[in-house]
């Protein structure tokens, strides 16, 4: 698996269990931890894809909607 794909996993994986534990109606203690910790993973995330070494082989003009 890719280095960048590894946050993208687990940031989503955290998003359902959250929204499953509202659902459930978990412990609010629980649920209101998890919302507070979440912008950090979402800044990890962020961070993590944008400094992906990933090499672009095509521009703009080429493949503008990739549907290849």
């Amino acid at each position: 698996m890719k280095n960048y794909l590894f946050p993208v996993y687990l940031v989503t994986a955290f998003l359902i269990i959250y929204v499953t534990a509202i659902q459930v109606n978990l412990n609010t203690g629980l649920i209101l931890f998890m919302f507070s910790i979440s912008p950090i993973l979402i800044l990890w995330m962020v961070y993590k894809v944008l400094t992906a070494d990933v090499e672009v082989t095509g521009t703009f003009e080429e493949k503008w909607y990739e549907d290849q």
